[in-house]
C-alpha cells in the first residue's frame, strides 16, 4: 500500500494547520484505517491558493496518479486540494480512473467505502448540475441574442468585418452589440465564386479557376474545395427573402424571425452552426440544430440563386465523382513536390507488356491548375516506391549512417540520464536537510518563545521554507527533463526494432502492409524532378 499525503498553504505562518500538521495528522488516520502501508509520498503546496489548480506539487501528483504511483490520496480538508467543484470534481474522475481511493480526514469523505463512493457520486451530479445549467443558459441567451441579427464574435466570415453599434434599450440605457460591416474586395471575390459555381457546377473546376486566376483566400492561401464549399453554403451570404425563407422552413431549419423580416434588404445569421471541442476541429451540426435569423448586415447573393446552389451542391453531393485511388502506390500521402510543397498524388498509366499496372506520381498543384502553377516532372511511381523501399533496407544494416548516428544518441543520452539522477539526488538530499533544519528550529522556538532571538528563528525558518520551494519547483523541472530523456531512450531502442523489422518484413509483405512499413520509419519524401529525398523520424535529412 502506498499513500500519497497532499497539503496545501497559503502562506507559512508557523502555527495552526501548518504544513507538518496536516501531514502528522494525515499519516496518523491512514495508520489507523489502512494496512501494510510500504511508503508514504509526500506532496506540499506552500503559498498557493485553493481558487486554482495550477500548483508545482498539486501537478507531480496528478502526473504520479497517472502513473499509478499509489494507492490511497490522503488530505486533511477538501478545500486543501480545492475550493472550486468543477477541479475537485476532474481530481475524482481521474482517481476513480486509476483506482485510487480519496480520503478527506475533516469531511470523513473517503471513496474507499460506501458512504464516501455516494459523496463522490453527489459531487459528480453537482458539477455536471452546473455545467448543464451553464450551457442552458449559454442556449437561451443565443435564442434571444438571435433575435437580434447580431455578429456575436469570433472570426468574421470572408468578405465580412465586425463593426460596432451604439444604442439605446427600452430602459433607456446606452448599450453597444456588433454587426457584420461588408469589405468591398473580399465581396467582390464572394460574388464571383457564387457566379463561376453557376457556370461550373463543378467544386472541382471552381478550385482550378481559383488557382490559375491565383484567387486566394483572406490569409493568402489557394481555395480549396473544402473551403469553396464553406462559402457556398454559408447563409451569411443569402439575402432574406421569400425563396430563402421557404428554403429554411422546409428543410427543417429553427427560423427565429418573423416572416415579414425576410423582405429581401438584409443578410441572414446562423447561429449554432458547429461544434466546438478543445484540441478538435469544428464539425457541423444537423441542420435542424441550428438558428436562422435575419442579419442587420446586406445581403451578398440572392435567395434565388442562394437557393439554386444548395441544390447543386446537394445534387453533386448524391452522385459525387471519386478519382481512382491506385492501391499499389506505397508513397501517397508523404511524397511531396519539391517545387511548391503539394503532394504528388498517383495517377494510373498503362499495364506494360508483363500485365503490370504502370503508375506516376504527378504534383497536385500542377494537376489543379492545369500546369500553370507548378510544372513539375512527373516520375514512374513502380520505380520510385522500390527505390525507397531498397535506400530503407540499407539504413538498417550495421555500420549505417542511422545506425551510427543511433549509437551516438544512445551514448549522449547515456550520459544526460546520470547527470539529471546525480542532480535530483542532490536536490532531494538538500530538501530534506532543509525540513530537518525546519523542525529543530520549530523545536527551538517551541522552547523560547519570549526570546528575543524568536523572530531570527523565524525569518531562518521562512528563508529555508522559501529555499524548499524553489528546490521542489526545480527537482520537478529536473524529473520532467528525467523522463524526456527516458522517452528518448526508449524511442531509440524502437527505432532499432522497427528498422531491423522493416528489413525482415517488407519483402513479403501485401501492399497495405508495405505501406504502412515506410511510414512507420518515414517522416516525408520530396522530388526535385531529379532526385528524391527521403526524410526519416529521427535522422537527418538523406538525398538519393
Amino acid at each position: 500500500m502506498h499513500i500519497a499525503i497532499y497539503s496545501r498553504k497559503s502562506k507559512f505562518t508557523g502555527k495552526g494547520e501548518s504544513i507538518d500538521n496536516q501531514i502528522e495528522m494525515c499519516k496518523e488516520y491512514a495508520n489507523r484505517h489502512f494496512n501494510n502501508i510500504e511508503e508514504f509520498i509526500i506532496y506540499e503546496d506552500e503559498g498557493f491558493s485553493g481558487g486554482n489548480i495550477d500548483r508545482p506539487q498539486f501537478k507531480l501528483m496528478m502526473k504520479d496518479a497517472k502513473s499509478k504511483k499509489f494507492n490511497v490520496l490522503v488530505c486533511y480538508r477538501l478545500d486543501r486540494i480545492s475550493r472550486n467543484i468543477a477541479d475537485f470534481s476532474s481530481l475524482i474522475e481521474e482517481l476513480q480512473k486509476n483506482d485510487i481511493s480519496f480520503v478527506s480526514i475533516r469531511e470523513q469523505f473517503d471513496t474507499s467505502t460506501p458512504m464516501g463512493r455516494a459523496m463522490m457520486y453527489i459531487a459528480s451530479v453537482f458539477a455536471q448540475l452546473e455545467r448543464e445549467t451553464i450551457a442552458e443558459r449559454i442556449r437561451d441567451n443565443m435564442l434571444q441574442l438571435a433575435k437580434t441579427g447580431r455578429w456575436l464574435g469570433g472570426i468574421t466570415p470572408t468578405g465580412f468585418d465586425s463593426e460596432e453599434m451604439i444604442f439605446i434599450d427600452s430602459s433607456g440605457k446606452e448599450k453597444k452589440l456588433f454587426k457584420l460591416s461588408p469589405i468591398k474586395e473580399e465581396i467582390k471575390i464572394v460574388k464571383l465564386i457564387y457566379k463561376k459555381f453557376l457556370e461550373l457546377d463543378s467544386l472541382t473546376q471552381l478550385e482550378t479557376f481559383c488557382i490559375q486566376n491565383n484567387i486566394k483566400t483572406k490569409n493568402g492561401i489557394n481555395y480549396s474545395r473544402f473551403a469553396l464549399r464553406n462559402i457556398l453554403t454559408n447563409p451569411v451570404y443569402a439575402t432574406a427573402d421569400e425563396d430563402t425563407y421557404n428554403y429554411f422552413i422546409d428543410n427543417g431549419y429553427e427560423v427565429y424571425s418573423d416572416e415579414s423580416k425576410f423582405n429581401g434588404t438584409k443578410g441572414i445569421m446562423a447561429y449554432n452552426k458547429t461544434i466546438q471541442r478543445k484540441n478538435t476541429s469544428n464539425k457541423l451540426r444537423d441542420p435542424s440544430e441550428w438558428i436562422i435569423a435575419v442579419g442587420k448586415h446586406p445581403g451578398i447573393i440572392k435567395g434565388k440563386e442562394w437557393v439554386k446552389v444548395q441544390n447543386m451542391i446537394e445534387r453533386n453531393r448524391s452522385k459525387s465523382f471519386r478519382k481512382v485511388k491506385n492501391s499499389e502506390s506505397l508513397l501517397s500521402g508523404i511524397l511531396r513536390c519539391g517545387n511548391c510543397g503539394s503532394f504528388m498524388r498517383p495517377k494510373l498509366g498503362r499495364v506494360n507488356k508483363d500485365g503490370i499496372q504502370v503508375f506516376y506520381y504527378i504534383c497536385e498543384l500542377k494537376e489543379k491548375s492545369k500546369r500553370e502553377k507548378c510544372n513539375m516532372k512527373n516520375v514512374k511511381g513502380n520505380d520510385l516506391d522500390q527505390l525507397v523501399i531498397d535506400e530503407i533496407k540499407k539504413l538498417s544494416y550495421e555500420g549505417s549512417s542511422l545506425s551510427k548516428k543511433i549509437e551516438k544518441d544512445r551514448i549522449n543520452i547515456i550520459s544526460t540520464k546520470n547527470t539529471l539522477n546525480a542532480e535530483i539526488r542532490d536536490i532531494k538530499t538538500k530538501i530534506e536537510n532543509n525540513q530537518k533544519a525546519i523542525a529543530n528550529l520549530v523545536n527551538t522556538l517551541a522552547d523560547g518563545q519570549e526570546s528575543n532571538a524568536s523572530k531570527y528563528i523565524i525569518e531562518q525558518i521562512n528563508e529555508l521554507d522559501e529555499e524548499n520551494s524553489r528546490l521542489k519547483e526545480k527537482l520537478l523541472e529536473l524529473e520532467e527533463k528525467a523522463e524526456s530523456n527516458n522517452l528518448k531512450e526508449d524511442n531509440i531502442e524502437i527505432i532499432n526494432d522497427v528498422m531491423a523489422k522493416f528489413a525482415d518484413m517488407i519483402d513479403n509483405a501485401n501492399v497495405i502492409q508495405k505501406r504502412n512499413l515506410i511510414r512507420s520509419v518515414v517522416d516525408k519524401i520530396t522530388w526535385n524532378g531529379e532526385n528524391i529525398n527521403i526524410v526519416m523520424f529521427g535522422a537527418d535529412s538523406r538525398k538519393k
